[in-house]
C-alpha cells in the first residue's frame, strides 16, 4: 500500500527549561508528509509513553539522548503500520518503536519491532511489558534487589508505573512490601488494589518516623525511584546487610545541575549494606525472560498496572507536567 500525503502533528522543543518543564517550553506543529522512502515504514501512532527520562533529555547534555531546539520530543510509542516500502512489514501490523511525540512516524524498517496485540490493549507494550516500565521493574528485582522471603522491602513512587510493578513482584517473592506514595488515594490503591502490605503517604506523614513504626527491625531492601529526602529517610532505617537499589531519582530531574546526594550514606557502612544502580538495557540478555514472565502474569491476572491516559497528542506537554507533579496513577500515556 502506498500513500503520498498524510498530515503529522508533532510536539517540538521550543525553548530549553532550566527547572520544571511547562507547556510553554513546547510547540505543537502540523506538517504534511511526502512520499515514503524506500525501505521505510509509516506508522500511525496510537499511544505515547510518558517517562521520567524525557525530562533529562531536554537539558542539552547528559546521560540520555539530548533533544535539540526545534526537534520532535523523543518518546516510545505503539501503533500500526499504515504504509510500507519494505516487504518484511504489512499494513495493519502492531508495532513499537522510538517514534517520537507525534501522530505519524516514518521509520527505517529495521528500527521497529512487532508486538503481540492478542495479549490485551496495545498500550500494554508501553507499560507492564515495556523496557521503561515492567521490564525495568523485573530486572531491578530479579538481577539487583533480589528480595528474599520475609524481607521488609520498601518501594518509593509506589503508585507510579515502575514502582507499582516492582512492589507486586517483591510480594510474589515473599517479601513484606511497604510502598511510599503521595496522597490518600494512591496509598489506598497501593494497599487495596496492588496488594502491598502497608503504605506511607509522604505528603502527609514523616516517612522516617512511619518506617520506624512499620519496620522496627529495619528495612532489608529498598527500590528507589525518587531520591532526595525519601532516600535519606529509608537509609536511616535500614537493617544490617540491606540492599538499596537505585532505579531513578525523579525528585532531582528538574535541576540536574544541583543534584542532592544522600546525606545518610554512612548508614551503608555502619550496617554493612550496599547500594547499586542499574538500567534495564545493561541486562539485554534478560529482557526476553522478563517479557515472558510478565506476559504470563498479565494473562493470569496476578499483576496489574493501571493507566492514566490523556487524549490528544497536543496534551503531551501537559502529560509531562502531570508526571512531575505526581498526578498519575500507574502508567502515564498520551492517546494520540
Amino acid at each position: 500500500m502506498r500513500r503520498s500525503m498524510m498530515l503529522n502533528t508533532r510536539v517540538v522543543l521550543l525553548r530549553r527549561p532550566t527547572d520544571r518543564a511547562t507547556p510553554d517550553h513546547f510547540s505543537v506543529e502540523t506538517e504534511e508528509l511526502g512520499a515514503l522512502a524506500q525501505g521505510a515504514v509509516r506508522v500511525a501512532v496510537e499511544y505515547i509513553s510518558i517517562d521520567a527520562a524525557a525530562r533529562t533529555m531536554l537539558r542539552g547534555e547528559g546521560f540520555h539522548r539530548q533533544t535539540g531546539i526545534g526537534e520532535t520530543i523523543p518518546s516510545h510509542g505503539v501503533g500500526r503500520v499504515v504504509e510500507t516500502t519494505d516487504d518484511t512489514w504489512s499494513v495493519g501490523q502492531a508495532v513499537i518503536g522510538r517514534f517520537g511525540s507525534q501522530s505519524v512516524a516514518d521509520m527505517p524498517a529495521g528500527k521497529i519491532a512487532a508486538v503481540d496485540d492478542s495479549l490485551g490493549p496495545i498500550s500494554l507494550h508501553l507499560g507492564i511489558l515495556s523496557g521503561s516500565t515492567g521490564v525495568t521493574a523485573w530486572i531491578g528485582l530479579r538481577e539487583v534487589a533480589k528480595p528474599q522471603p520475609g524481607d521488609v522491602f520498601v518501594v518509593s513512587a509506589a503508585g507510579g508505573a515502575v514502582g507499582s510493578v516492582a512492589g507486586q513482584i517483591a510480594k510474589k517473592d515473599g517479601a513484606r512490601v511497604i510502598g511510599i506514595a503521595g496522597g490518600a488515594d494512591k496509598v489506598a490503591h497501593v494497599v487495596d488494589v496492588l496488594g502491598f502490605d502497608d503504605a506511607i503517604d509522604y505528603k502527609n506523614s514523616d516517612v522516617g518516623e512511619r518506617l520506624k513504626e512499620l519496620a522496627p527491625d529495619g528495612v532489608n531492601g529498598f527500590f528507589d525511584n525518587v531520591g532526595g529526602p525519601i532516600l535519606d529517610a529509608v537509609l536511616d532505617n535500614i537493617a544490617m546487610h540491606a540492599r538499596i537499589t537505585i532505579c531513578g531519582a525523579i525528585s532531582q530531574y528538574d535541576d540536574m545541575d544541583h543534584v542532592t546526594g544522600p546525606s545518610m550514606y554512612l548508614r551503608l557502612a555502619e550496617r554493612q549494606s550496599r547500594m547499586e544502580g542499574f538500567a534495564y538495557f545493561h541486562f539485554a540478555d534478560r529482557i526476553p525472560a522478563a517479557v515472558e514472565e510478565l506476559a504470563g502474569w498479565v494473562a493470569d491476572g496476578s499483576i496489574t498496572l493501571p493507566e492514566t491516559v490523556l487524549d490528544g497528542i497536543e496534551r503531551y506537554p501537559e502529560a509531562l507536567e502531570v508526571m512531575f507533579t505526581g498526578g498519575n496513577l500507574g502508567k502515564l500515556l498520551v492517546k494520540v
